[in-house]
């Protein structure tokens, strides 16, 4: 009689240290049984970076396209558009000097601070902050199952806030009235977010839905606030519909570029953190797991334990204190005011809502698809 059983009778499988199964008193090597895992993993990793970086390129083509039926040449209207960001700036390496962040004092640099280029790398800048911020208000949501097209309201909620927040409180210290004003803005969005979570958590009503009425209860109520005679109109200029200017006290540091001349405030210090700290958080954090499973299966995650109605609500709160605190940023950043006009006419809101979706919601992209959505 054989000391060895046939195949699968009898012996149980146990598993050994280094990835092997033990069959009686021999160790299988188990590695075939995982290869097509780890391509599949693989595969889902190139697929992210592929993705976006394809959808880039398309999207080129086929603008390119355009520009050739209209009798343009577009390779030259995409170089003036390259120059417009300013990012050949980086090309003209020189000897200059750049003068330390409210010091007096200056050191050697290669590239030129002072030059149009620059400014133009300033704006671009300027306004991928916001994309970036109301892009992961989008992501956010999305991950937990979610589509977030509120991000507009969103914005104009913590944009409202910080006019009303900024040009009052003139008396307090600079640091202390910036941070109440950022704090009170981001806040603000995350409570008008909240409310599409409320709803979706309590009585099943759909986010796209909700959030985009949501959208036009912002809009038309910053036209009021700041329309003729409305009550945060500008004190001194009754037939402007435009609001007061933020304090002094108020308004970001400029780091970069003439204040006056819309320079580059902290505010894009502010957006790469958020990234970070969106990694962060869904990626390594409890609540980040459960934002995750949500979105995966609602009904596997509610039988594992997880409050889906809870998640619900916050994953919409979080992404709108993206959204508000990217309204704060251009507010305390730039734009120092609001107006009438401002809220009618600004997209930015839905241009973050193509950076998540071309980003993949990840952080990563979200960062790389806003840079070329302001160079548009």
């Amino acid at each position: 009689m054989s000391d060895r059983e046939p195949e699968g009778h009898g012996f149980p499988k146990e598993e050994a240290a280094g990835g092997e199964l033990l069959e009686g008193h021999v160790a299988v090597p188990v590695a075939e049984e995982y290869s097509p895992r780890r391509f599949l993993a693989f595969q889902s990793r190139v697929g992210g970076f592929l993705g976006p970086l394809l959808t880039t390129v398309i999207a080129f083509l086929m603008g390119g396209l355009v520009v050739g039926l209209t009798g343009k040449n577009p390779l030259k209207v995409y170089h003036a558009i390259w120059n417009g960001t300013g990012l050949s700036w980086f090309y003209h390496v020189g000897s200059y000097e750049i003068g330390i962040p409210w010091t007096d004092a200056k050191v050697w640099f290669p590239w030129d601070t002072g030059s149009i280029t620059a400014m133009n790398l300033q704006q671009t800048l300027l306004i991928t902050t916001p994309i970036i911020l109301t892009g992961l208000a989008v992501a956010f949501a999305f991950r937990c199952g979610m589509f977030n097209i509120g991000g507009q309201g969103q914005y104009f909620a913590g944009a409202i806030i910080a006019v009303w927040v900024g040009s009052s409180f003139a008396g307090l210290s600079r640091p202390l009235h910036v941070v109440l004003t950022v704090v009170c803005a981001a806040l603000a969005g995350a409570a008008y977010a909240g409310i599409a979570g409320i709803l979706k958590a309590t009585v099943g009503a759909h986010e796209v839905i909700s959030t985009i009425m949501l959208n036009w209860i912002a809009i038309w109520t910053g036209a009021y606030l700041f329309g003729q005679g409305g009550p945060l109109q500008n004190d001194l200029q009754k037939s402007v519909p435009i609001s007061n200017d933020v304090a002094e006290s108020a308004k970001l540091p400029v780091f970069w570029g003439d204040p006056l001349l819309q320079g580059l405030s902290i505010g894009i210090f502010i957006a790469i953190l958020m990234l970070i700290v969106y990694w962060i958080v869904i990626n390594r954090t409890t609540l980040g797991f459960e934002v995750r499973a949500v979105g995966f299966n609602p009904e596997a995650a509610r039988y594992g334990g997880i409050s889906v109605a809870r998640n619900y609500f916050l994953a919409m709160a979080i992404a709108g204190l993206f959204a508000g605190l990217g309204g704060a940023v251009d507010i305390l950043g730039w734009q120092y005011r609001l107006g009438e006009l401002d809220v009618r006419t600004n997209q930015i809101g839905f241009i973050g809502l193509a950076a998540a979706l071309l980003g993949r919601n990840t952080a990563i992209g979200v960062g790389a698809a806003s840079c070329n959505r302001a160079q548009q």
